[in-house]
């Protein structure tokens, strides 16, 4: 009897824990996405169905790894659509792999909306928000300066940030690719790094090819007003 019951037990709490784990699953929402675009897209996936041309794209660094970002401006759809809360949506990709989405959030559309506001509403998407107890400070060389995450949303692959300027009423939802975001932020590091290694050679072969621009100039015009000149 003794082990029935034992056995009867640990079924009872098997199927609990497995419910909970059901309950869990239903309620979170599908991070891999924003919209219909899909974090680890391709460049030329993501650019199709923004309708925007790959050639748009711009290299941010070429090294030690290829980053690329693609802005979205999006707009509403016929003449009695609801009006666009988004400012603008920037793709970012590493390797050509989509692995961040930063989208901006127009002030004069989302005026008056508190943190709650924005988290009641992407909640519905994405399922319970995590809400720090104290407001995180975002590190500047990714998102911008004096930023604030106000609330989260994640699982094991992806995670989304709610963020607050502190300049003003301004919000900003950052989804990203969890595998690829530290690589990522690594490699902005060393190109940052690089670049202003080899800014005093690079400024000195500026200057050098101004000042060869300009002495070619004057001797175009010394060919010109040479054989003219009347003293």
């Amino acid at each position: 009897m003794a082990n029935f019951q034992r056995t009867a037990f640990r079924s009872t709490l098997a199927a609990f824990l497995m419910l909970g784990a059901m309950s869990a699953a239903a309620l979170a929402g599908d991070l891999s996405r924003y919209r219909n675009f899909e974090l680890g897209s391709d460049l030329a996936t993501v650019a199709k169905r923004a309708a925007v041309d790959t050639a748009q794209a711009k290299v941010i660094h070429s090294r030690p790894a290829f980053i690329q970002d693609l802005e979205w401006r999006p707009q509403p759809l016929g003449a009695s659509a609801q009006a666009e809360s988004v400012q603008e949506v920037v793709f970012s990709f590493y390797g050509g792999e989509l692995f961040r989405i930063k989208v901006d959030y127009d002030r004069y559309q989302t005026e008056g909306l508190t943190v709650d506001d924005f988290v009641d509403a992407i909640s519905a998407t994405y399922g319970p928000a995590t809400k720090p107890t104290a407001p995180a400070k975002v590190a500047p060389y990714s998102y911008g300066d004096q930023a604030d995450i106000v609330a989260q949303w994640q699982d094991s692959q992806y995670r989304f940030d709610l963020i607050r300027s502190a300049y003003g009423p301004a919000f900003r939802l950052v989804g990203v690719l969890k595998r690829l975001e530290a690589p990522a932020q690594a490699a902005t590091l060393e190109a940052k790094r690089l670049d202003d290694q080899e800014a005093p050679q690079r400024d000195a072969a500026r200057l050098a090819s101004e000042k060869e621009a300009a002495n070619a100039k004057l001797e175009k015009a010394r060919l010109v007003n040479k054989p003219k000149f009347r003293p």
